[in-house]
C-alpha cells in the first residue's frame, strides 16, 4: 500500500464517490455542515487566505429563488436536494489576512492591495477550497452534486453582493434512486504525469 488511507476511506472519498443527481429526503443537519467545515478549513491555500464562503439555501422561498437561475437540467435536482450550498469567494478576503496570516500581516497590502489581484487569487484558492468542500461532504457519508450550470450574474444579484463571486452550486444529501450517471473515463497515469 502506497497510501496511508485504508481502502474503504479511499473508496468513500474518491473511487466510489460520484456526483449525485438524485437524493433521498433525509435532511442534512447544521451539525453535519459544521463537521464538514471543521474538517475542510484545514486544506491549504496561498497565504492561508481562505476566500471561500458558503451560503446554505434552506428555506423554500430561497430555494425557489435559486432554482430559477439554474440551467434547465439542474433545476429538478436543485429543487429536491435536502440541502443546497452556494459556494462563492470573498474578493475582500485580504481584510482577514492579519488574523489568518499573523506572522506576516504586511502581506495584506504588499500582495493584495489591487482588486484584480485579489479576484484572481480568490478564484484560484476558492476553487481549491471548493474541492476540499466536496471531499468533506463525502467524508460525512453524504453525496455532493456540484454544478456550474447556472446564471452566475443572477445568483450573485439574488444571494450575494459585489464583493462575492459565485463559484458553484452544490446539492448535498444521501443519494437517491438512480443517483449516478455511468462513470466517465479518466486519464491514465502516463497521460498526466511526467518527470524532468
Amino acid at each position: 500500500m502506497s497510501l496511508a488511507l485504508d481502502a474503504a476511506a479511499q473508496d468513500l472519498l474518491f473511487r466510489e464517490a460520484r456526483t449525485a443527481n438524485t437524493f433521498t429526503d433525509e435532511p442534512v443537519s447544521d451539525e453535519q455542515v459544521q463537521a464538514i467545515y471543521d474538517l475542510v478549513k484545514y486544506g491549504p491555500t496561498a497565504f492561508n487566505q481562505s476566500p471561500l464562503r458558503v451560503t446554505l439555501v434552506r428555506t423554500p422561498e430561497a430555494r425557489e429563488r435559486l432554482v430559477k437561475h439554474m440551467a434547465e437540467g439542474n433545476r429538478p435536482k436543485t429543487a429536491t436536494a435536502p440541502l443546497v450550498a452556494i459556494l462563492s469567494v470573498d474578493n475582500e478576503f485580504h481584510d482577514d489576512l492579519p488574523k489568518l496570516f499573523p506572522h506576516a500581516p504586511a502581506v495584506k497590502d504588499a500582495f493584495f492591495a489591487e482588486r484584480p489581484v485579489r479576484e484572481q487569487a480568490a478564484a484560484l484558492n476558492g476553487a481549491l477550497q471548493a474541492g476540499y468542500f466536496i471531499v468533506g461532504v463525502r467524508a460525512a457519508g453524504l453525496a455532493a452534486g456540484p454544478m456550474t450550470g447556472f446564471d452566475f450574474a443572477g445568483v450573485q444579484k439574488e444571494f450575494l453582493d459585489d464583493d462575492h463571486t459565485p463559484l458553484m452550486v452544490v446539492n448535498i444529501g444521501k443519494p437517491g434512486d438512480d443517483a449516478w450517471f455511468p462513470r466517465s473515463p479518466r486519464l491514465d497515469y502516463d497521460e498526466v504525469i511526467t518527470s524532468v
